[in-house]
């Protein structure tokens, strides 16, 4: 695929920095080279000599002095190279991309290691973005992908959603609006990307079901446009994902034996909630059971705007929740929505919450 109409000028202008490829041709290069040419701050001189890292079940993790010194260094502009050569067999073993095969000029799969996926996702959108670009995107959705796309200029256009996702009719139907001499000439307006959560989506817990993905999989390749997949709750999946078998074949079992108690512990959290909105809050609000990650997508009844009512009010009864605004793409647009989080609390607590949720909406 060629990415390079999606490619802003700032971000085609850029080049590899010439310190940054010694950084990783010394990496490359046996222990017998001298080298007189990178600015790398002496690793004797590092405060941390040593460490040792507890893990569950009473197991623990040596960081001995060599490695530490590795750890504290310079490395590679992407991340540490052994790190990225896991990381890639990794997603090759999960999902098997097609373009983990292709070269390096035909579009191959590569790895990035980032601070976290906040900062991932501002780099892909400052990597893509010009201002008065289209992109789509099914509100409501994470705050963070919000406050980093708004900055920027571009148009968001909402595609409508419901328990199962983004709903590929309606998308369809947004599409519609570019005509196939658009889509050849590839004009300035055609939307660039779809961004979405497809499991577990930030804030409605919603999961795009596997039918709706090849067909918006689909649309995206007639339209030519870019999907970017923000998944950070894929291993957070309440439905079995067919992963043990696997696991046996990888060798990655520790990994995947933890994601297992993780998913464990999360449902049984998300279980509390749902037994404690459906003893204080039925009649009073309506919400699905989350199918992924960490959060109850509530909508209040008989109030159309859950700011003051959380902001405000919520505070004096010792309960806080997220306001549905903060998920929309205009943020001054009512709401009458509330985002909970099962990850942090006990049931007890949960109950406790709820009581005083309830309270406070029939006071509203």
């Amino acid at each position: 695929m060629n990415y390079s109409r999606f490619i802003t000028t700032v971000s085609a202008a850029r080049k590899e920095s010439p310190i940054r490829l010694l950084t990783e041709l010394m990496q490359r290069s046996p222990p017998s080279l001298i080298s007189l040419a990178g600015g790398a701050p002496n690793p004797n001189v590092f405060p941390f000599k040593k460490a040792t890292v507890a893990i569950g079940h009473g197991n623990a993790v040596e960081i001995g002095e060599d490695l530490m010194k590795r750890a504290l260094q310079y490395s590679a502009s992407a991340g540490i190279p052994e790190l990225l050569s896991w990381l890639k067999n990794f997603q090759r073993n999960l999902h098997n991309p097609p373009t983990a095969n292709y070269s390096p000029e035909q579009g191959q799969m590569e790895v990035c290691v980032t601070t976290g996926s906040q900062e991932g996702l501002c780099k892909v959108f400052e990597m893509l973005i010009n201002p008065g670009d289209n992109i789509l995107l099914d509100a409501p959705t994470y705050a963070g992908t919000l406050a980093a796309l708004r900055p920027l200029g571009c148009n968001i256009i909402n595609v409508p959603s419901d328990q199962h996702g983004i709903i590929p009719n309606a998308l369809k139907e947004i599409l519609s609006a570019w005509s196939p001499e658009d889509i050849k000439s590839h004009r300035h307006s055609l939307p660039k990307f779809l961004y979405t959560i497809p499991n577990g989506c930030n804030p409605t817990g919603n999961s795009l079901t596997a039918e709706r993905k090849k067909e918006i999989y689909q649309l995206a390749r007639k339209y030519d446009f870019l999907i970017i997949e923000d998944d950070p709750y894929y291993f957070l999946q309440f439905e079995k994902i067919m992963i043990s078998q696997l696991l046996q074949q990888w060798g990655e079992k520790g990994f995947l034996e933890h994601i297992d108690r993780v998913v464990e512990f999360y449902k049984t959290q998300r279980d509390a909630m749902l037994v404690a909105a459906d003893k204080w809050l039925k009649g009073l609000a309506e919400w699905y059971p989350p199918a992924a990650g960490m959060f109850l997508w509530i909508k209040i009844k008989g109030v159309s705007d859950t700011e003051q009512l959380i902001m405000e009010k919520a505070l004096q009864k010792e309960v806080l929740l997220v306001p549905g605004r903060a998920f929309n793409i205009n943020s001054s647009e009512p709401s009458s929505y509330v985002r909970a989080s099962f990850s942090l609390s006990s049931p007890a607590q949960m109950d406790l919450a709820f009581r005083r949720l309830a309270d406070l909406i029939k006071e509203a």
